[in-house]
């Protein structure tokens, strides 16, 4: 029994327990099987609504007359009996970017020929990262978020971050106190940044303008729509709190208020970073905290006791002394129970490996040591399977923590994962560590590679390693349902996958792979980096390139493919990443070319045409899928303005300084790029335009950086700016079909299977 497992459970979830209902479930039954309505039966056992060991539980079985009778200690045990059933016998699943394919489920319903039971290793299943709600959810609307919510409850999450809506709360707070509207804004960024405004990262908002009212009001309303679903689904919502991040000018309404400037963020000057930090230990804090959560209590009800709060993230404390360290969190934790009596402080612990040199074992302890009592703070591991924290900070001295998948910074798309680390590692630090309450993801960006996420959330209902080879088959069977049978072709697409793919080994490399198209160009080799931001492919590219003759083949033999949206997106996302490990030898050979004495200004044009050709047809590709779109991002940004053109334009300026320069002039450019039709058509190809053009005319000898950089930073500064039209200025979408015959035929070299 794991002691601390079982405190924090009860300490959280024993005060629901009278409450427990079904509702929910039964109306995910109706959103995504409105058919079968009547053909599910959820009981939940209220005599033993702990389980046995303290964990969700669940059992599956037929009734004589065909209904699917699911028993389970929680709502979310139920939801997670319902999707073995779903996926191990109906072979069906709900999905990202291609949503709900239960509907695609056999009728009569499939029948069990024995009971299928459940048992959670963990109490705690976990999902987001803070920054996913500005690189993934950011325009999101009730209906994204509403599939979102129903594939969470389905993969047993029980544990989701509730970020959406928090300005609201924030803004009334400070009104309370006497900021001015014009104050305020001169502190809250805008909607593709909040994410790193609510880690004291940055302050305001760069492009002209600032956060509209109409959007916080908006966020705010559809946040009063999440947190009731999450509850109803059987989540504990992870609410946010006041992290002690204030405007400026905040001095004028508490002048004897202990303020300090927090450290340089990203490269941003300080009009835009080093945050005010009202520290904790004034008294200040405790009445703004005790605010904050009561006026958040009063909108949502009384659905969470706990609440996210990191006060240094990629920031340096003010002070590095033992006794400051220790008070910083003492008075903090205070704060949050003088407001909360059950509060629980959840805190990401990034901080102690991005920030590693300020952060030694005596000065780590300190810092935790502030908060007493253990079970009052749960702590994210939130890059476990790279940099686990866990072991030098010797379980985090005893406090509660979550084994995290990071995975993906940035929102990169290169298909990638880490099947051993994800299925092994975790499940010796399950059995090593007795304070280990949960597994989690906390991807930066919810990009791709989502077989890689659900493993993790599977590996919560094992007690050994998940097998991987048997988990792909399974996956596959379930990902391509509704087309008839499952060519070969696609189970054997997925296994040469596996291993080279998605089991990355290299050390040097640790997270998902970004392309080297979507770079600046620059004549150094951008093509092979290494860390966390790596270029540099962890497998052969020919193994890829065998994997997609396999899908590209398997609609032969079963052509109801073409129309099934999974292997759609599935073969746009493969060739996606085919195209762009090409593009690496295409690159490389114009910089050797160029840097050849004797080279032609006819072969470097040559060379140069080639790579603009293949990002041409890459974003025709691109183009066939919503999902690849920059149109997309862009749309779905600007009709949060409701008509309004001046906001319109304010949002679309945030989503593409987003996903391009990240910054009024570039700080952390390209950390957020895309392989998006229109991005590629119109920021990609002009950059290696300019860089190829630049070649041709300037030899080695005479070549300057400095002038290079200038002229692409001219254009990426322009593009900022643009306004998106309607129709698409992409074009329109041709057949998938059709446009992946044109480019096989055209690459021959590139897709080629030996």
């Amino acid at each position: 029994m794991r002691l601390l497992a079982l405190l924090l459970w009860l300490c959280v979830a024993s005060s629901l327990a009278r409450i427990l209902s079904t509702k929910g479930l039964y109306g995910l039954v109706r959103r995504r099987l409105p058919n079968h309505v009547d053909h599910f039966h959820f009981t939940i056992d209220y005599s033993n609504i702990t389980g046995a060991d303290g964990y969700d539980q669940f059992m599956v079985q037929s009734a004589p007359n065909g209904t699917i009778l699911v028993k389970g200690n929680s709502v979310s045990a139920l939801s997670s009996g319902l999707h073995r059933y779903l996926t191990e016998v109906a072979h069906v699943d709900i999905y990202w970017f291609i949503g709900s394919r239960l509907d695609q489920i056999a009728s009569p319903l499939p029948r069990l020929t024995k009971p299928i039971e459940g048992s959670s290793t963990v109490p705690w299943r976990y999902h987001f990262n803070t920054v996913t709600f500005s690189y993934t959810t950011a325009f999101w609307t009730w209906e994204e978020w509403e599939t979102q919510l129903d594939w969470l409850a389905l993969q047993g999450v029980n544990l989701p971050l509730a970020w959406v809506g928090q300005e609201k709360i924030l803004v009334d707070v400070f009104h309370e106190i006497g900021l001015t509207d014009t104050e305020i804004a001169t502190f809250l960024t805008g909607p593709a940044f909040q994410a790193w405004n609510r880690f004291g990262n940055i302050q305001g908002s760069w492009g002209g303008s600032s956060l509209p009212r109409d959007w916080i009001d908006r966020q705010f309303d559809l946040q009063k729509k999440i947190i009731p679903r999450m509850v109803e689904l059987g989540m504990t919502p992870v609410l946010p709190s006041f992290t002690g991040f204030v405007p400026m000018n905040t001095t004028r309404v508490l002048p004897d208020a202990k303020i300090v400037r927090g450290s340089q963020w990203g490269g941003f000057p300080r009009r835009y970073t080093n945050d005010s930090f009202l520290e904790p230990f004034d008294d200040h804090f405790s009445k703004l905290q005790y605010s904050f959560i009561n006026k958040q209590r009063a909108a949502y009800g009384n659905v969470s006791h706990i609440y996210t709060l990191d006060q240094y993230n990629e920031n340096v404390p003010y002070s590095g002394d033992l006794d400051y360290l220790r008070n910083i969190t003492r008075t903090t934790w205070q704060s949050l129970k003088q407001a909360d009596p059950d509060a629980i402080w959840m805190m990401q612990g990034w901080l102690f490996y991005a920030q590693s040199d300020f952060w030694t074992g005596e000065r780590v302890e300190a810092y935790l040591a502030g908060v007493a009592d253990h079970k009052d703070m749960l702590i994210l591991d939130l890059f476990s399977e790279s940099a686990p924290q866990w072991r030098r900070t010797q379980s985090y001295y005893g406090k509660p923590w979550i084994w995290c998948q990071l995975h993906d910074y940035g929102g990169n798309m290169g298909l990638y994962g880490q099947i051993t680390n994800i299925t092994v590692n975790a499940t010796q630090a399950r059995i090593e560590s007795p304070s280990l309450v949960g597994y989690g993801l906390s991807p930066e960006g919810q990009e791709g590679n989502e077989i890689i996420y659900r493993l993790l959330l599977d590996q919560a209902w094992s007690t050994t390693p998940l097998e991987s080879k048997q988990y792909f088959h399974d996956w596959v069977r379930s990902r391509y349902s509704g087309s008839g049978s499952t060519p070969n072709e696609l189970y054997e697409a997925w296994e040469l996958m596996r291993t080279p793919v998605y089991d990355n080994t290299n050390a040097s490399v640790y997270a998902v792979i970004k392309s080297v198209l979507e770079l600046r160009p620059a004549i150094d080799n951008i093509a092979g980096r290494v860390g966390f931001q790596a270029t540099a492919l962890t497998y052969d590219p020919m193994i890829l390139v065998q994997a997609w003759h396999k899908l590209y083949y398997a609609a032969d033999s079963e052509p109801a493919l073409w129309t099934n949206p999974a292997y759609r997106l599935d073969m746009v996302d493969v060739t996606r990443q085919v195209m762009a490990n090409a593009f690496i030898p295409l690159y490389r050979s114009l910089v050797s070319t160029w840097n050849t004495s004797n080279a032609g200004q006819d072969t470097l044009s040559r060379k140069g045409e080639q790579m603009i050709q293949l990002l041409s047809d890459l974003d025709a590709v691109l183009l066939t899928s919503s999902h690849f779109r920059l149109s997309t991002w862009i749309n779905s940004a600007r009709a949060w303005a409701h008509g309004n053109d001046s906001q319109a334009s304010f949002l679309e300026y945030n989503a593409r300084n987003q996903i391009t320069l990240w910054g009024p002039t570039g700080q952390i450019a390209d950390y957020a790029s895309k392989q998006w039709s229109g991005v590629v058509s119109s920021f990609s190809i002009p950059r290696w335009q300019i860089f190829i053009k630049y070649l041709k005319s300037m030899p080695p000898a005479s070549f300057n950086a400095t002038e290079l950089t200038a002229q692409l930073m001219d254009f990426e500064l322009h593009w900022q700016h643009e306004k998106w039209e309607k129709p698409d200025p992409s074009g329109e979408a041709e057949d998938l079909e059709k446009v992946l015959g044109r480019v096989y035929s055209r690459w021959p070299s590139i897709f080629a299977e030996s």
